[in-house]
């Protein structure tokens, strides 16, 4: 019996000891990554760690875009570093809500007060894609590549015979008859559907107005280009959509050419902190997991995660193909 409850006792002891190594391997790990993301990050962008080398940032613009706070801060950090010479902002999306593509055309009109700016289409820049390309001074866009679908869609279901053939129907309560229109619970009204065309035509002309300011189109040309569809690289220079063909050399090139940007600087992905802050809890629910640590380390990942931006109805700009245009 003496014996077992020395053992006991051992084990504990030995508990103990590995839960103190576990905290503070944990806490060391905790450290080394703060100091190496804060290394980094002062590296490129402040002179905290020596002299810092004039670079020209490349800003990302993919997927659906609706708007976001992490990217507002990231304009306003590139504007801020004395180490960015200039600006290429690389387009590859579809489009998204006409809030979130006017957010990211008035960062980015900022950001060019401060910092020159090309955009080059590396793929898509369509409907809200389109209203960030025209943010830059200047646009390359590759041969092959897809531009424009400069139009305003409000889409939304209707389940009402649906709901007839399954015995449901859903009542309300309303103020006045276009409160809540459309509901997709019931057919839209005439009057509904008047309303909600009126606000399509007038961010449809706020549509139009940013492109022929920004293009220097008049209404000829502009009604050319304007009726929502899409137009390949190729077609889009005489039409004006976008300025030459090429690749992001071409794009750097004109930095260089005709914004004075210095030759042969690198270019380096600026990106939201989101993005580094994921792969830092990443890592510290991967040093948890070595551990042994596994709750922790899941834990851990779910700090690091962010929640992505979901559009919560309202007006799209964006281009979205039917599949029955889609190649066979």
């Amino acid at each position: 019996m003496a014996a077992d409850a020395e053992l006991l006792i051992d084990r504990r002891r030995l508990r103990r000891k590995l839960s103190l190594w576990r905290v503070l391997g944990i806490g060391g790990l905790v450290v080394a990554a703060g100091a190496v993301g804060f290394r980094i990050r002062a590296g490129t962008e402040g002179p905290l760690f020596g002299a810092v080398q004039p670079q020209i940032a490349r800003i990302s613009i993919g997927g659906f875009i609706a708007g976001s706070e992490s990217t507002a801060k990231l304009m306003k950090r590139v504007g801020d570093s004395a180490a960015v010479q200039g600006v290429v902002v690389s387009i590859n999306s579809p489009g998204g809500t006409t809030t979130g593509s006017e957010e990211l055309f008035r960062n980015l009109r900022t950001l060019a007060e401060k910092k020159p700016i090309v955009a080059f289409v590396d793929g898509t820049a369509a409907s809200g894609a389109y209203i960030t390309a025209i943010a830059a001074d200047h646009i390359v866009a590759r041969e092959t590549s897809l531009v424009g679908s400069i139009g305003v869609l409000f889409q939304y279901p209707d389940v009402s015979g649906l709901l007839d053939k399954v015995g449901v129907k859903v009542e309300s309560v309303k103020s006045s008859p276009l409160k809540a229109e459309p509901s997709g619970f019931t057919p839209t009204s005439p009057e509904a559907r008047a309303a909600l065309a009126a606000v399509v035509g007038d961010t449809y002309g706020w549509f139009k107005g940013l492109v022929a300011d920004r293009r220097g189109m008049d209404e000829t040309q502009l009604a050319a280009v304007a009726d929502g569809r899409v137009f390949s690289g190729r077609q889009s220079v005489p039409l004006r959509l976008v300025d030459e063909l090429g690749s992001e050399r071409q794009a750097i090139a004109w930095l260089e050419n005709e914004r004075k940007v210095g030759k042969n600087l690198p270019v380096r992905d600026w990106k939201p902190t989101s993005d580094s802050n994921f792969r830092l809890w990443s890592a510290l629910g991967l040093g948890a997991d070595l551990l042994g640590l596994d709750g922790l380390g899941a834990s851990l990942r779910i700090l690091g995660t962010e929640t992505g931006e979901i559009a919560r109805g309202g007006l799209l700009a964006l281009w979205r193909p039917s599949p029955t245009d889609a190649a066979p």
